[in-house]
This record gives C-alpha cells, sequence and structure tokens, in this order.
C-alpha cells in the first residue's frame, strides 16, 4: 500500500470513528445498566439556617438554605451556563448557577421510558417530547427535573463539569434561594420548587451543591474514542496536506 492509499485510509478511518463515537459518547443507557438507587426518589429534609452572602468574580449573592437535598437520577440533558449563546446568566452577571442538569429517577428510570422521550435544555428550562402517545402516557412528570447547580467552591465546580449526558449521578447539597446584589442592591431573585409535583412540566430545584459524584458513565469510553478519533483525524488531514503532489500520468 502506498503513502497516499495509506493517509486516505487514515482519513476514512478516523472520520468513521468520530462519527461512531460521536453517536453514542451521550446515548442513554438501557434500564438494566442503571444502578439501584436511580429507582428511588431524591431525598428532601426541612432545615432553619441562616441566609449565607458570598462573593464570586465580584459579584455578591445571598443564599437562602431550605431544605436538605440528596438527588441520584440519570442525567438526560444539560446546559452549561457559560456557553457562547447563553446571554440570560451575563445579563444577571450569575456567575454561581455553572450549570443545569436535567434528571430522571424512580419510575422514568425503571421502565426506560426515557428513552421514547427527547430531552433538550435551554438557558433556564429543560424541555422534553415525544411523537408517540403511549410513550408520553406512561412518562412521569413528577420524576424528572431541571436542576439549576450552584456553588461558589472551584472543587465542586471540578466535579460538576466531568459530568455528562448519559451519566448516573449523585449530588447532594440544599434546596435554597439565592438574591444576586449589584451595588448593594438585589438585582433579583431566583427560587427553588419544593416538590417535584409543583409543575405541570416537571420541577425547576436551584440546588447550592456540596458534593457530585457520577455512580456510572457507560460514555466515558465513547468519549475518550471520540478525542482520539478527532486527533486521528486532524493528524491524518495534516499529512495529506503535506504529502508531495502526484504527477499525471501522461496520455498513452
Amino acid at each position: 500500500m502506498n503513502r497516499y492509499r495509506a493517509v486516505r485510509w487514515s482519513i476514512a478511518a478516523s472520520a468513521m470513528l468520530v462519527a461512531c463515537s460521536w453517536w453514542f459518547k451521550e446515548a442513554l443507557p438501557p434500564p438494566g445498566r442503571l444502578q439501584a438507587q436511580l429507582l428511588t426518589e431524591p431525598v428532601q429534609e426541612a432545615v432553619d439556617s441562616p441566609a449565607v452572602d458570598t462573593t464570586v468574580e465580584g459579584v455578591t449573592y445571598r443564599i437562602q438554605p431550605r431544605y436538605r437535598y440528596d438527588l441520584s437520577g440519570l442525567v438526560v440533558s444539560l446546559h452549561h451556563s457559560d456557553t457562547w449563546w447563553d446571554y440570560a446568566h451575563r445579563e444577571w452577571n450569575d456567575h454561581i448557577n455553572l450549570m443545569d442538569l436535567c434528571a430522571v429517577w424512580g419510575p422514568n428510570a425503571a421502565s426506560g421510558i426515557y428513552r421514547s422521550i427527547h430531552f433538550d435544555n435551554t438557558q433556564w428550562e429543560c424541555h422534553f417530547s415525544t411523537h408517540s402517545s403511549q410513550a408520553w402516557s406512561q412518562f412521569h412528570l413528577d420524576a424528572v427535573s431541571n436542576n439549576h447547580l450552584l456553588t461558589d467552591k472551584p472543587e465542586v465546580a471540578r466535579q460538576m463539569l466531568r459530568v455528562h449526558v448519559g451519566d448516573q449521578v449523585r449530588v447532594r447539597g440544599y434546596l435554597v434561594d439565592y438574591t444576586i446584589f449589584a451595588d448593594g442592591v438585589p438585582r433579583g431573585t431566583r427560587v427553588s420548587s419544593t416538590t417535584r409535583s409543583d409543575s405541570g412540566a416537571g420541577a425547576c430545584e436551584v440546588i447550592y451543591v456540596e458534593s457530585v459524584e457520577i455512580i456510572d458513565s457507560p460514555g466515558r469510553t465513547w468519549r475518550a474514542l471520540y478525542r482520539v478519533g478527532l486527533a486521528a483525524l486532524v493528524l491524518a488531514i495534516v499529512a495529506w496536506a503535506l504529502l508531495p503532489t502526484r504527477p499525471f500520468d501522461a496520455p498513452g
């Protein structure tokens, strides 16, 4: 095999690896792959704690804990607040709501119905839909939530940013309300849901995060292969560009 053909095959093989791994790296696992703790409801306990003030990137926030909260769920969609098209968090000067994490648990996890539902996160909400009326009838709106994850601690932020769609996670912390201040004046307050059935389209919890544990990550291998495939594809394209121009065969 000459070098031209070898490089062409390298480009084709690495492109195929990128495409396959991209497809599977955030695929939702089957219900048989889920850990038993995802089949239970979140644990919520009322607390009587004073509000806490914290400052991040020069902005002051007042955080009012309301309930201790412990959620184990399957991540079906997420949103990073620093993504380029998220203008709302920038306008609010909100530097502690690092990400939104949409998760299912309990009956939605046990039945596997989440694999028939499409999930998508906007700047503030998790939307879910399906073309199947049967799937929708089996989907429990009180076993899904969009969780606004807050932290002012860099080590917790690093834990949060390791989470991907398809991961099984345990999030522990507090359901809180929080107020953003500008020049000492309250600019706005966000209030947490306190029950999974207080909304017709899933709840929105505001969680001050103490820890995030990735219980299982079926897509971890595919994400690694995706990075390998991208690197191989770039190298193969560079190699092709560096090959000397092939002479044309003279007509016979």
